[in-house]
């Protein structure tokens, strides 16, 4: 008498469990995680331009009384991966912010500031690069007017 055959053995199972890690080893290497990194970059430079723009709107909002306006300053331990957007008048930090360290990054300048017209004020930087495999984002800021702009390399 034949019965009807209800589960599967333990020798089939593990010849599954077995063929399905073989195929994950082939595939998990094939997978570019580069692509992320280049995702990081473009997330990168949106953050920065965000808070370069975030830090001028500051100046020309508090020009009544805040006539030294403010600043987006760069840490010096490692460029461009922590910055700070500080009130010039007081010396109070109003936001920090840091970038993955999968992003590489360099600066002309060290404080971008703006003055309460919303210009950048002399003495400090205009150009931030930021990049990670391949990608490079260049961030302008024009002097004259504190426009900030953004180009991809």
């Amino acid at each position: 008498m034949n019965r009807p055959r209800t589960a599967y053995s333990l020798v089939e199972l593990l010849i599954l469990v077995l063929f399905l890690g073989i195929l994950a080893m082939i595939a998990v290497p094939r997978i570019n995680l580069g692509t992320v990194e280049k995702q990081k970059a473009a997330a990168a430079a949106r953050k920065v331009v965000t808070d370069l723009r975030r830090t001028r709107y500051l100046a020309i909002s508090e020009a009544a009384t805040n006539t030294t306006g403010y600043g987006l300053a760069l840490q010096e331990s490692n460029p461009c991966q922590v910055y700070d957007i500080v009130n010039r008048k007081t010396d109070a930090r109003v936001d920090s912010h840091t970038l993955d360290s999968c992003i590489v990054c360099t600066a002309d300048g060290r404080n971008f500031n703006f003055g309460p017209a919303g210009n950048l004020l002399p003495g400090g930087g205009t150009t931030i690069r930021l990049g990670a495999s391949g990608r490079t984002f260049v961030i302008t800021v024009v002097p004259a007017t504190g426009s900030v702009k953004c180009v991809e390399e």
